[in-house]
């Protein structure tokens, strides 16, 4: 297979706002993160002074979030009105030691995944898979 150009990773850092588990609202420093050679992922992570937590999550449910419900499982993603009347993106995450609801700017994510869409168009995300080199870590993680 021929190595396709590498895009640089894209990151744009943003504030998840967060209710805990007492009411309070805590905004959750968080960065998304973007790399061609796996075009349809963006990751999200969360910064705590716990330390970091990653999230991988489909672009393409981040897109679809921001006009309509989506999502099943362990992330969903819809579009909402936050309390000063400005686009937001509710974020929904669970898993087996908890759950975490965030509310995102839906400018903020937009402006994110133009970059990424940019980088790499829907449509042409298998163009940009190493799958011999995806092979190879597959293989040697089975070693």
């Amino acid at each position: 297979m021929t190595q396709q150009p590498t895009t640089p990773v894209l990151f744009q850092d943003i504030t998840l706002a967060c209710v805990d588990p007492w009411g309070r609202n805590v905004d959750v420093p968080t960065t998304l993160g973007f790399c061609s050679h796996d075009p349809y992922a963006v990751t999200m992570t969360f910064h705590s002074s716990a330390g970091d937590v990653d999230w991988v999550l489909a672009r393409t449910l981040l897109l679809r979030g921001l006009a309509a419900p989506a999502g099943e499982g362990d992330v969903k993603v819809y579009p909402s009105i936050d309390d000063d009347a400005r686009a937001v993106a509710v974020l929904d995450f669970s898993s087996p030691d908890g759950r975490l609801v965030a509310q995102a700017s839906t400018h903020e994510l937009q402006t994110f995944l133009s970059r990424t869409f940019a980088a790499v168009p829907i449509g042409t995300e298998s163009d940009h898979l190493d799958l011999d080199s995806l092979i190879a870590d597959l293989l040697r993680s089975v070693e």
